[in-house]
């Protein structure tokens, strides 16, 4: 089964991932701001608001590319183009959440949860999807 490629499709993807490229920015800059300000040049410096920003960082880091691979990857097999906005959009909304707990100080509980939540569902549901449009097509 053949799938026909919209362009479309990659484009969107496109714009998830440069939502992503600027949050990443800004979990930076603000890493950045606070080691100016704190006067911490490298590592933590025991200062626990860095410690926490840092965390925020990696965590988006560890998570981003490999929901943003297999955003491409659905886009790739023909995924309606209504589906990736959703999944972007859901995507992005959790990992600003995310980010935000992590740059505030001190922050709420359910904004590291519903942000990483929100994010994780992304990621199983394209995992899911993939998997079961993979194997159906290798099986068919």
């Amino acid at each position: 089964m053949n799938t026909p490629f919209d362009p479309s499709a990659i484009a969107i993807v496109g714009i998830y991932a440069a939502l992503c490229a600027f949050i990443l920015t800004w979990l930076g800059n603000s890493t950045g701001s606070l080691r100016r300000k704190n006067r911490i040049a490298v590592g933590d410096g025991g200062n626990k608001h860095l410690i926490r920003i840092m965390r925020g960082h990696a965590n988006a880091v560890e998570n981003m590319p490999i929901t943003l691979l297999l955003l491409a990857i659905a886009a790739l097999v023909g995924t309606p183009l209504f589906v990736l906005h959703i999944l972007g959009i859901l995507f992005v909304i959790g990992r600003i959440l995310h980010a935000w707990h992590f740059i505030q100080e001190d922050a709420p509980g359910w904004q590291r949860f519903g942000g990483f939540g929100l994010s994780a569902l992304v990621t199983l549901v394209l995992a899911l999807g993939l998997l079961g449009h993979g194997t159906w097509i290798a099986f068919s």
